[in-house]
């Protein structure tokens, strides 16, 4: 594949401190620049910025793939696979509760992908993935 520029996605949080713990602590991204209102983290290279809204409400609509409710609108990043696994340890270790559960989705089929869906503390679904082969990424 080719080299990838950084995304930078900003989501609304109801609460900055709890969003530093989390993405900071639990996730282990560093942390950018920050003000009373917005924080920046890298998230895996990536630049997301949480920027407070009191008003965030919890809103999780689903669709349904391979047998589970995934969460729409949700956001993550595609690691390589130890990496997935260490991140699925961590959550786990950390008592994040899941959304769906680390496995493997669409086992045996093209696009086979270890997957995992959670909320951060203002309610955002993110799913992490992993392909034991990344050319798998886009496949039909």
């Amino acid at each position: 594949m080719n080299s990838i520029h950084p995304f930078h996605l900003a989501f609304p949080v109801h609460d900055l401190d709890a969003s530093r713990n989390f993405y900071g602590s639990v996730l282990g991204c560093s942390e950018g620049r920050s003000s009373d209102q917005w924080i920046d983290f890298n998230l895996y290279g990536h630049q997301i910025v949480a920027h407070l809204d009191p008003s965030k409400e919890n809103h999780v609509v689903s669709n349904p793939v391979d047998g589970h409710d995934v969460p729409v609108p949700h956001f993550g990043v595609v690691l390589p696979w130890e990496q997935w696994q260490e991140l699925a340890e961590r959550l786990q270790n950390a008592d994040v509760s899941f959304i769906i559960e680390p496995y493997i989705r669409f086992a045996g089929e093209v696009g086979e992908q270890a997957t995992m869906f959670f909320l951060d503390p203002s309610g955002n679904a993110l799913e992490f993935k992993a392909f034991k082969d990344l050319e798998q990424l886009f496949a039909k």
